[in-house]
């Protein structure tokens, strides 16, 4: 039976010198689902996926992709094999040609597909002879795309692949994952700080904080479960004293308490009534608001 979860860690923590860039950090990103990993710079994004690639080794807990442990020599080997990468500063050879650079990387993918480097030549419209020195951000990032597509790979992992893009360009990157992914049985995860990216492509989302998962669940879950309520009193609301469970964050503001909710209306409804507001509305939440309630209530 094929394992249910292409990349699985358990208490993953990593220390530079002395600095905890990952604090017990817990995944989980099913196969075949696209998932955003979200987060502040320095949260921790770039150091979870340099340990799933075997670029680093974690301080300790585990880390598996595939299944397989990824801090160790021959499955980290076979990790990299079946994984498409695209770094955040796109790393390629300036010296050589686009058509070289193509030649070269395919040089070492048995499986390389060489239907997809023709789609993707024409789609993204990559001048074969160019170097790649004279390419603009944008089609930079184009070819490293073309070379991630083309390995016939289950899963890609991308860290922060629109960064410094503009908006048409972001959009057409954007597009290009979503239809690759239509077309493949494949597995995606991007980091990102832009929120709109991944409500746009995402049907998962974990929100790292600090070096730990702060949020990680379904778009459509969270989406359902997370909403705000707002009582509003005749007289100054009163301190905010709700222990339901699913209480993220409360503010007072004059008459008027508001509350985040991870977990639907209901339960803190009917703790209010004994506060006695003279009204009560629930609202939905967007995917920036629960990010950045979040984050805030890490704080």
């Amino acid at each position: 039976m094929a394992d249910p979860f292409v990349i699985e860690t358990a208490d993953l923590r990593k220390t530079y010198d002395g600095v905890d860039a990952l604090r017990g950090l817990g995944l989980q990103v099913p196969a075949g689902s696209i998932c955003g990993f979200l987060g502040r710079n320095g949260a921790g994004k770039t150091t979870t996926i340099k340990i799933l690639l075997g670029m680093a080794h974690p301080t300790s807990g585990e880390a598996r992709v595939f299944g397989l442990p990824a801090d160790r020599p021959e499955p980290s080997v076979e990790i990299r094999r079946r994984t498409g990468f695209v770094s955040e500063d796109k790393d390629l050879y300036d010296g050589m040609t686009v058509e070289e650079m193509i030649r070269c990387t395919k040089a070492f993918y048995p499986g390389w597909r060489a239907d997809l480097e023709r789609r993707y030549l024409r789609a993204f419209d990559l001048p074969a002879a160019r170097k790649v020195k004279a390419l603009s951000r944008g089609m930079r990032t184009k070819l490293a795309l073309l070379l991630a597509f083309s390995r016939g790979v289950e899963l890609l992992i991308l860290d922060e692949p629109t960064s410094g893009l503009d908006p048409v360009v972001t959009e057409e990157v954007l597009q290009a994952i979503v239809s690759h992914v239509a077309h493949a049985e494949l597995s995606v995860f991007f980091s990102s700080h832009q929120i709109a990216e991944v409500d746009q492509i995402a049907d998962r989302v974990a929100i790292v904080d600090r070096g730990q998962i702060a949020v990680a669940a379904a778009l459509d879950d969270l989406r359902e479960s997370y909403c705000r309520i707002q009582l509003v009193f005749d007289r100054e609301a009163p301190e905010p004293a709700l222990r339901t469970p699913g209480v993220v964050r409360i503010r007072r503001d004059g008459r008027v308490l508001s509350v985040l909710s991870s977990a639907g209306s209901s339960a803190i409804l009917e703790e209010a009534r004994a506060l006695r507001p003279a009204s009560t509305d629930v609202f939905p939440v967007t995917l920036k608001e629960i990010f950045l309630e979040t984050v805030k209530a890490e704080d």
